[in-house]
């Protein structure tokens, strides 16, 4: 498939990585190159089905027990937040955009005729807590009035003025840049997140820290608190005096980074904070 993409099409080399075994076709590269060329995205569609077709349609058949079910396991020392993991087999990740993946999901339902299956989730946690530690009155606002966190986001880095103006496409990337900014996302990951241009991901980036002004100085304030102190506290931490975790100079220069937001990046950090 690379010989035919990167010598046949002669698509940009810059797109991949030549690797021992060929060019590299991994699902960030064709992601990257499908606006450039339609038959990449019927590449990657071709390989969601087979992935449907494996893991889900075969695979699912052999984890039915005697009682005609699925019985899954849910583990929490798995994840680095403790967020509870489906495994043995995992039913987290089934697909809903392909409507093969949505049918999929049609196949579970409850055991008696008259029960339901009940699926809850907490609504915007992340960008609560955001709105709570960095006290960003834009956010807090929205949250306060209980506007569409995304579409009021979309609002005010693309300039828009109504809710109803808002399109679809403008909510989904106004969510990838809420999430992608908390993060510490780079203008060249939001770039492949949404398709366009570094220029134009660097743009979104700036607008966002323009248009929540209290987001940009708590990150920059937590920086300062590593390098300065060596060592940074959660909220909770904060207000019980507990316990700190030290790092070196050597470390709080590694991980801070030149402009500082490489320490959303962290996993050493996440792990406590």
């Amino acid at each position: 498939m690379g010989v035919i993409l990167f010598e046949k099409l002669e698509l940009p080399l810059e797109y991949t990585k030549k690797t021992k075994t060929g060019y590299s076709t991994a699902v960030d590269v064709l992601e990257r190159l499908a606006p450039i060329a339609p038959i990449v995205s019927k590449i990657l569609e071709y390989r969601q089905i087979a992935k449907i077709q494996s893991t889900y349609v075969i695979g699912l058949q052999d984890w039915i027990l005697e009682d005609g079910k699925i019985h899954t396991r849910y583990v929490q020392d798995l994840t680095q937040t403790g967020r509870l993991s489906s495994v043995d087999p995992n039913l987290q990740n089934i697909p809903v955009r392909l409507e093969q993946g949505r049918l999929i999901r049609k196949a579970f339902v409850p055991e008696e005729e008259n029960s339901v299956l009940l699926s809850s989730d907490y609504s915007q946690i992340e960008l609560r807590v955001l709105a709570h530690i960095s006290g960003d009155e834009h956010l807090i606002d929205a949250f306060k009035h209980g506007a569409d966190i995304h579409t009021s986001t979309a609002m005010r880095v693309f300039n828009i003025a109504k809710p109803e103006d808002v399109t679809p496409n403008d909510r989904r990337n106004a969510k990838a840049v809420n999430f992608g900014v908390v993060y510490g996302i780079s203008d060249f990951g939001l770039s492949n997140n949404l398709g366009i241009s570094r220029k134009e991901a660097k743009a979104y980036i700036e607008t966002y820290f323009e248009r929540y002004p209290g987001i940009k100085d708590y990150m920059e304030r937590v920086v300062r608190e590593a390098r300065d102190k060596g060592y940074v506290r959660n909220p909770l931490q904060a207000s019980s005096g507990d316990s700190r975790y030290q790092f070196s100079q050597l470390q709080c220069s590694r991980l801070c980074g030149a402009d500082g937001y490489q320490l959303t990046q962290s996993k050493d950090l996440q792990q406590i904070s």
